[in-house]
């Protein structure tokens, strides 16, 4: 490869005017700038940026650690921090644990894995990083960044357990709340909900919104009209006999994947989605648009939950006001009104 020196000698001009032209400043003629721009074409010359920013002190990049990117929440996270550093003039440098196709989600339920992760960490640091990004796959608590870490680290999609490290979280409560509320506008009051696991943050925030609802619209909160699920389709098939016997006239699924279950069996018994019963998931996944009729349902937030960790990064990493960079940071999510609520006579 092409070294600047060559360039120069090859041009007649000098290393200084070379790396001018490399950095695009001024006072260098048109014709110069051709000749050198032409010549390193032809030598096929890269600049070193690398090197030119461990010369600053500033590598100008990010590192992140993704829990695993096979599931679904991940790729939109990712997308968010790439889209901001890409505006921010960064660039990240990406690492997948792979910890869900290794170990499914019984990971989510021990630290063994933390070793792995302060491992990466150091490689990250090793090629000078500026700061770390976490991506969960599923949102926790979960303290696996190190107490005395030298560079910032934020925690996107779940909760770090140190207001040091920012957490980046989606509002569950109010995006259950908004589509609670939906509903009791649509004239639902007997209201049948398919919950997830028993110990998952998602399905605490959920519930706390669909029971401030119902509160506000006067509506007495029913224990029978919760339905046990585990975020697979089987369950929502299973949970959805328990409401119909209960007399509910719209079935929330906390998720989409388990509103699919419910699909199922309405379809046995030969109920019509939207007109003989109203159902409404939860993730926004893109299957929830091909059920039919398309499903209600509430879009999480994930390419804006990556976006904003990274505008928190580049917060810590310019020296704004801690502050406004510390504790934990909720994004809205949306919701998606679809066919598959109708509205009571």
């Amino acid at each position: 490869m092409a070294t600047i020196k060559e360039i120069a000698k090859l041009c007649n001009v000098s290393v200084a005017t070379v790396s001018n032209i490399i950095n695009n400043k001024p006072n260098v003629s048109m014709a110069t700038r051709q000749k050198v721009m032409k010549t390193m074409d032809e030598l096929d010359y890269t600049p070193n940026y690398v090197a030119k920013n461990l010369k600053m002190q500033a590598t100008r990049s990010i590192g992140v650690i993704a829990e695993d990117m096979t599931v679904f929440s991940i790729p939109d996270i990712i997308d968010g921090i790439t889209q901001h550093c890409e505006e921010e003039d960064y660039q990240i440098l990406l690492f997948n644990l792979r910890l869900f196709k290794k170990f499914q989600d019984s990971y989510f339920y021990t630290t063994d894995f933390y070793g792995k992760v302060h491992q990466e960490i150091r490689d990250l640091m090793a090629k000078q990083v500026e700061g770390i990004i976490y991506v969960t796959a599923h949102e926790r608590e979960i303290s696996c960044i190190p107490k005395n870490l030298s560079i910032p680290a934020v925690m996107a999609y779940g909760y770090s357990g140190d207001v040091k490290v920012p957490s980046v979280v989606m509002d569950d409560e109010e995006g259950s709340y908004q589509l609670t509320k939906y509903l009791i506008q649509q004239g639902h009051r007997k209201l049948g909900v398919i919950t997830g696991k028993h110990d998952s943050i998602h399905l605490k925030a959920r519930l706390d919104g669909y029971k401030r609802a119902l509160k506000e619209a006067k509506i007495p909160y029913n224990q029978n009209l919760l339905a046990k699920g585990d975020w697979q389709r089987e369950s929502g098939y299973d949970g959805t006999d328990i409401l119909l016997k209960q007399g509910a006239t719209v079935i929330f699924s906390m998720n989409d994947i388990m509103a699919g279950g419910v699909y199922d069996r309405l379809d046995e018994l030969k109920m019509k989605v939207g007109k003989d019963i109203s159902v409404a998931g939860f993730d926004g996944q893109e299957l929830s648009e091909y059920y039919r009729p398309a499903l209600t349902t509430v879009k999480l937030p994930l390419h804006e939950i990556g976006y904003r960790a990274s505008e928190i990064m580049q917060g810590l990493l310019h020296k704004e006001k801690r502050d406004k960079q510390e504790g934990i940071h909720p994004i809205k999510c949306k919701l998606l009104i679809r066919d598959s609520v109708g509205k009571m006579e």
